[in-house]
C-alpha cells in the first residue's frame, strides 16, 4: 500500500513530501534538515532511492542534493538547469521507476519558474497523486515574480498554462500535493484547505475558473512584496548546499554581547513579544520565536551580519538554528540562555509598554503622537489609520529617518511585526509603544479610518 507522508515546515509555510510502499521510498522538495527525513525513514525501515526537486527554490535552502549524498539516492533535477553538482537530470515526459509499486512521471509546467516541473505518483490500485511545487496550489498557485519584473509577464501566462495542463493530463479524483501555499511568500495568494483534488481546483482554483486575463489581472494586482533573502535562494541552491551544521552555539557572557551590539552585529531575543517589552538588553532586537520568525529575520537582515541569540532555553535557540539553516543563515556567533537579567550583567536593562487599539484612541484625543503602521503595501491599501505613517516593516531600518520626532506607537495587523519594529526603534534611542492587538479593531476603538 502506498502512503504519502507530509513533512511540513509552518513557519516557512512549505511541505515536503516522503512517499513509500513499505520498503522503498522517493522524497519530493526535501528542505535543508533532512534528519527529519532520515528519521522518519529509519523508523519505518525505509530505503531511500530517488530524491525529486520540482524547481530551483526561491524561498529555501534545498536538503536534496544532500539527503541524495547521504542515502545513495538519485538526485533528480531538471536537465535544463544549470548546476554546479552532478544528478540525475529529468525532463518533460521522463519516467522514474521506483521500486516495483511506483512509477513518477515528470510534466513540465513553467510559471512559477521557467525549468519547473511537476511529478505524477502512478501505482495499481490507486488514483494518481501530483507533487505541483510552485505550479498548482490550494486555490491558487505559484507566485510568476520571483525572477525579476522583467519576466513576470510571461511567466505569469506559462503559470496558466501549466495549470491548465494537468487539469486536462490528470483526472479529476487525481490528488493534489503542493509545496508551497500553506503561508509561504512563494503562494500567490493563501489557502485553508489542507487537501485538494484536480476536481476540486477545477471547482474553486481561479486560474482554473477565470478565462487567461482575468486571471492574470487579478494575480498581479494581489502580489505584494516578498522576504529579501529570496535573492540568495537560488545561487545557494543551483551551487549544492551540504548538510547543516546544528551545533550548539558557544555561550557569550554581558561584555560579550554588549561587544557584539556595539560593532553593529545583531543580537536577537528570541522571547515573546510581552517579555522582550517587559525588559531587555539594550540594542537587542525582538523576533520572537512563537511567530514567523525566520521569514522576518532573513527579510530584515543586512545579509552575512554576524548573528547571536538570546532564548528562555537551549532548545529554543537550537529551534531557531534550525528555522535559520534553512533559508542559508549557517551560522551563529554567540547564544546565552536564561534572563534579561543575567545577559545585560550591570546594565540597565531597556523596555517599552504595550497597549491596544482603545488606548491609543484614547491617548490621540489628549497629545500628539506618530501612529506608525508597518503593515505590506496591499494592507495599508484596504485600510489604515488616518494620519498614520507607513513604511512598512522590510523597509523600516533603511527609512528610520522617515519616522517623525516624539512618542511613536507602531502597529502592525496582530502584533507580531510590531513588536519587531518597536525593537529596531528602540534600538535606535526612540520613545516607543507596540500596539498589540488586532487591527480590525481600531476601527471599533474609535480611530478614523481611510482607504487607498
Amino acid at each position: 500500500m502506498i502512503e504519502i507522508i507530509a513533512i511540513d515546515t509552518p513557519s516557512l509555510g512549505d511541505r515536503s513530501y516522503l512517499v513509500e510502499d513499505g520498503e522503498t521510498a522517493f522524497v519530493v522538495d526535501p528542505q535543508r534538515d533532512i534528519d527529519r527525513v532520515l528519521d522518519l525513514a529509519q523508523v519505518r525501515g525505509l530505503r531511500i532511492t530517488d530524491v525529486f526537486e520540482t524547481h530551483i527554490h526561491n524561498d529555501y535552502v534545498t536538503g536534496g542534493l544532500a539527503l541524495a549524498r547521504v542515502t545513495g539516492a538519485a538526485y533528480h533535477v531538471n536537465a535544463a538547469d544549470k548546476v554546479s553538482f552532478e544528478r540525475a537530470s529529468i525532463e518533460d515526459g521522463d519516467v522514474v521507476e521506483v521500486g516495483p509499486q511506483m512509477r513518477v512521471r515528470a510534466l513540465a509546467t513553467p510559471g512559477h519558474t521557467f525549468t519547473h516541473l511537476s511529478y505524477v505518483l502512478e501505482s495499481p490500485g490507486r488514483v494518481p497523486a501530483v507533487f505541483t511545487g510552485g505550479s498548482l496550489l490550494y486555490g491558487s498557485t505559484g507566485r510568476p515574480d520571483l525572477l525579476g519584473p522583467a519576466h513576470t509577464g510571461e511567466l505569469v501566462k506559462r503559470q496558466y498554462a501549466s495549470a491548465h495542463r494537468l487539469a486536462e493530463i490528470l483526472p479529476d479524483d487525481a490528488e493534489v500535493y503542493p509545496t508551497h501555499g500553506f503561508g509561504s511568500f512563494c503562494s500567490a495568494t493563501q489557502s485553508d484547505a489542507d487537501r485538494s483534488t484536480i476536481g476540486r481546483e477545477k471547482r474553486i482554483n481561479p486560474v482554473l475558473t477565470q478565462q487567461e486575463r482575468d486571471y492574470v489581472d487579478s494575480l498581479l494586482a494581489g502580489l505584494d512584496a516578498y522576504p529579501a533573502y529570496y535573492a540568495h535562494m537560488g545561487p545557494a541552491n543551483s551551487a549544492g548546499p551540504g548538510l547543516p551544521d546544528l551545533s550548539a552555539p558557544k555561550t557569550a557572557d554581558p561584555a560579550e554581547l554588549r561587544s557584539r551590539i556595539e560593532a553593529g552585529e545583531w543580537v536577537v531575543d528570541l522571547r515573546s513579544r510581552t517579555a522582550f517589552a517587559a525588559g531587555h538588553v539594550a540594542g537587542t532586537l525582538n523576533f520572537g520565536a512563537d511567530g514567523n520568525f525566520a521569514t522576518y529575520l532573513g527579510w530584515l537582515i543586512p545579509w552575512g551580519t554576524p548573528l547571536s541569540l538570546l532564548g528562555d532555553t537551549a532548545e529554543q535557540v537550537a529551534g531557531a538554528q534550525r528555522e535559520l539553516v534553512r533559508i542559508g543563515i549557517d551560522r551563529v556567533e554567540a547564544a546565552a540562555t536564561g534572563t534579561p537579567e543575567a545577559w545585560s550583567g550591570a546594565a540597565p536593562l531597556g523596555s517599552f509598554h504595550r497597549a491596544d487599539f482603545g488606548e491609543l484612541a484614547m491617548v490621540r484625543h489628549h497629545r500628539p503622537v506618530t501612529v506608525l503602521d508597518v503593515r505590506r503595501n496591499l494592507e495599508w491599501a484596504r485600510n489604515h489609520i488616518d494620519g498614520a505613517v507607513h513604511i512598512p516593516l522590510h523597509d523600516l531600518l533603511g527609512r528610520l529617518g522617515e519616522v517623525p520626532s516624539g512618542e511613536v506607537w507602531v502597529h502592525c495587523q496582530a502584533g507580531y511585526r510590531a513588536s519587531i519594529a518597536a525593537s529596531v526603534l528602540a534600538a535606535a534611542g526612540r520613545r516607543v509603544v507596540a500596539v498589540d492587538d488586532e487591527f480590525d479593531r481600531a476601527a471599533l476603538a474609535g480611530l478614523a479610518m481611510a482607504t487607498g
